[in-house]
């Protein structure tokens, strides 16, 4: 049996392609442990979770709430890239260092595991000389995205320089987000392309699904099954931005509701009580996985997760990207083939409703969609993970 510790940031996202991986090394004896936000963490592994916890940036605030929901709205580009590193990952890694230190010192793991947004995670793990392995729950980072921006690229740099001075080993080199024995990458170089960065320790295993838990019931009896369902999601960090783009996607799809129905996820209930009832079902919370076994098509912010899970189950996709890696994964899917690329800002209903007529009506994308979800299914997702931490945890030899 051996020990791991994730290191997680409070970002769904990034927490449930980890707690598939860690679902199955518990399911094969092994001991299992969390640093990150207690309340988040056990919302998505489940109850019985060991959570050491890792204080967070903004004490105080709602459990469970991501910290990046308090971005101003309208940044976009370099200023949202800026905002993303000087005002989140950054002091989220000063904040969640002692928390992850005092875990490591408890669970002394074989193999702790840090999810790449989760910078303490690395830099702490480098400085107590223990065995270390990325999670890279985003493809974005694998490609060298910064290459034709030199001085943003060099600007980084510092930024993790000086963090590592901080709360690492100042005499350590090397990029706390490739870890120098093993990456995990949930895509598949038939989507993400070839990594250009984290070289041959990078073990492609596609999508890390499970189950997860649903606190609201869903009301399954309002599917008709006599029209094409389409998921509409922006995900959980881009509540801020979402009002104007969830109207026009609503509307795009009343305008075909002789043929679509729509399940909007609306967190924060800005469509209005209108758009609850007949052809457009409305929610703050829905059961994604579930949903996307029946659906025809999604429209999205480009996010890593979504993306993948649609396409997991072959279903084609318009992607809408706002900020961050959502251009880049955007960039990614629309190139395979798998999906209609549309503009965030100004995309209005026609633009949306067109977009979601050639995802439904021409067979490429959803042929595309499914030649990835092939792809996908042949890596291995959580337990080809698991594997590979093992063998790193047994000091074995691994394997692609």
């Amino acid at each position: 049996m051996s020990r791991f510790l994730f290191v997680v940031p409070p970002l769904v996202g990034h927490i449930n392609p980890a707690v598939g991986v860690a679902a199955v090394l518990a399911a094969r004896g092994h001991q299992v442990a969390w640093a990150g936000d207690p309340a988040l963490v056990r919302r998505l592994a489940g109850p019985d979770a060991t959570v050491h916890p890792c204080p967070l940036p903004g004490a105080g605030r709602n459990p469970g709430m991501e910290p990046d929901a308090a971005r101003p709205a309208d940044i976009r580009g370099p200023e949202a890239l800026r905002f993303l590193w000087e005002r989140f990952l950054v002091p989220l890694a000063e904040a969640m260092a002692p928390g992850v230190r005092q875990a490591a010192e408890a669970v002394r793991p074989d193999v702790v595991v840090a999810d790449q947004q989760a910078l303490a995670g690395a830099l702490v793990a480098e400085d107590l000389r223990l065995t270390w392995a990325t999670s890279a729950t985003t493809s974005a980072e694998l490609t060298d995205a910064l290459a034709s921006m030199p001085r943003v690229a060099a600007w980084n740099e510092t930024l993790l320089r000086d963090l590592r001075a901080r709360i690492g080993d100042p005499a350590a080199s090397g990029d706390p987000r490739f870890s120098p024995h093993l990456v995990l990458a949930f895509s598949t170089p038939e989507l993400a392309g070839p990594a250009v960065r984290g070289g041959d320790r990078v073990r492609w295993v596609g999508p890390s699904l499970t189950a997860r838990p649903l606190s609201t019931p869903f009301p399954w009896e309002r599917l008709d099954p006599r029209r094409a369902l389409v998921l509409v999601t922006l995900g959980t960090a881009n509540t801020d931005v979402g009002a104007r783009f969830l109207n026009r996607a609503a509307q795009a799809l009343r305008a075909r509701a002789d043929r679509v129905q729509a399940v909007i996820v609306d967190p924060e209930g800005t469509l209005g009580t209108g758009h609850g009832a007949g052809d457009v079902i409305a929610l703050p919370v829905v059961p994604q996985l579930e949903l996307l076994a029946r659906a025809k098509a999604v429209v999205c912010h480009g996010g890593h997760n979504t993306v993948c899970e649609a396409l997991w189950h072959g279903v084609p996709l318009v992607v809408a990207p706002i900020r961050d890696d959502q251009p880049v994964v955007a960039a990614q899917v629309a190139g395979a083939g798998a999906a209609v690329r549309i503009r965030f800002g100004r995309a209005g209903a026609d633009t949306i409703g067109a977009a979601v007529d050639t995802v439904l009506d021409d067979p490429r994308p959803r042929a595309a969609a499914r030649t990835i979800a092939h792809a996908f299914r042949r890596s291995g997702g959580a337990p080809a993970a698991a594997t590979h931490l093992e063998r790193l945890a047994d000091g074995r030899k691994d394997e692609t």
